[in-house]
């Protein structure tokens, strides 16, 4: 019986390994090869060298991507606070209206905001009613930033919400019956209680703000030019697929790191019940 069990198991689990064989470990294999080749197919380091050349758009994108995740997190904490204390019905609610946004294309919500923010787009336009402006916010950092905002945002919302409407109540009463003010409450009982939540939002805004392109060549308009770019650029304009997947090697690392120091503090069911409302 167990020996029909363990078969079943291994069964079961053979679509799941040779989906991730074919989709996960084979491109990452073919990163590696081509990041420590050159054309002819020998070993170099070559592309690995070169890396040194672009430590400005690194580090410009790492920053940026910090900032849109800060922001992220200011806004989303206590409006997953505010969702998680409303009624059930008022909870599916906000839920559902922040997730709707993320039911439209990609591209169709990054255009939009090219409409609103330039030159003479409709902010500008509202603006000029009253006499103020034009303003320049098109194809600059903050408008690149505001695009990350916009569209990672419920990726910070839902972890931290998940979190949230688990908190036991009770312990948030005790700490007042205790004396404790509200400052207290929230930094003693409520931020420590969610802090899974907060840690698992953090990695899904950051790690997509950080390798994300198109944002930026839309809203940036190439003034502001991200890594995401660039190892755009190397597949799509220059044919170097070596130096490309050279690029595509060191950002993946830089993810993988932050997902490792991320999951030290993670909750796994915020990520799986976040996961489960965008799906």
């Amino acid at each position: 019986m167990n020996k029909k069990n363990s078969l079943m198991q291994k069964l079961c689990a053979a679509p799941h390994i040779v989906w991730s064989v074919i989709f996960i470990v084979v491109p990452l294999a073919m990163v590696v090869y081509y990041a420590l080749t050159d054309n002819n197919g020998n070993f170099s380091t070559v592309n690995i060298e070169r890396l040194g050349d672009y430590t400005t758009t690194f580090l410009r994108s790492i920053w940026l991507g910090i900032i849109a995740t800060v922001i992220c997190l200011v806004i989303a904490y206590p409006l997953a606070y505010i969702i998680s204390q409303s009624k059930l019905r008022v909870q599916s609610t906000m839920v559902m209206l922040i997730m709707i946004p993320m039911w439209m294309n990609f591209l169709l919500r990054t255009y939009s905001w090219m409409a609103l923010l330039e030159d003479s787009g409709v902010i500008n336009t509202l603006l000029g009613y009253i006499g103020i402006g034009p303003f320049k916010m098109i194809n600059t950092q903050g408008a690149v930033v505001l695009g990350m905002v916009y569209n990672f945002l419920p990726f910070m919302v839902l972890p931290i919400y998940s979190v949230m409407v688990k908190l036991d109540k009770n312990l948030v009463e005790a700490a007042q019956d205790l004396g404790a003010n509200k400052i207290n409450v929230f930094s003693k009982v409520i931020f420590p209680s969610t802090l899974s939540g907060v840690v698992s939002g953090i990695t899904m805004v950051f790690v997509p703000s950080v390798s994300t392109f198109y944002i930026s060549q839309k809203l940036g308009g190439g003034n502001v030019v991200l890594i995401g770019d660039i190892i755009e650029m190397q597949f799509q304009v220059s044919n170097n697929f070596h130096f490309g997947a050279a690029l595509s090697l060191v950002l993946m690392i830089l993810i993988l790191i932050c997902m490792a120091v991320m999951n030290k503090f993670g909750d796994p069911e915020a990520d799986e019940a976040a996961g489960g409302v965008i799906l």
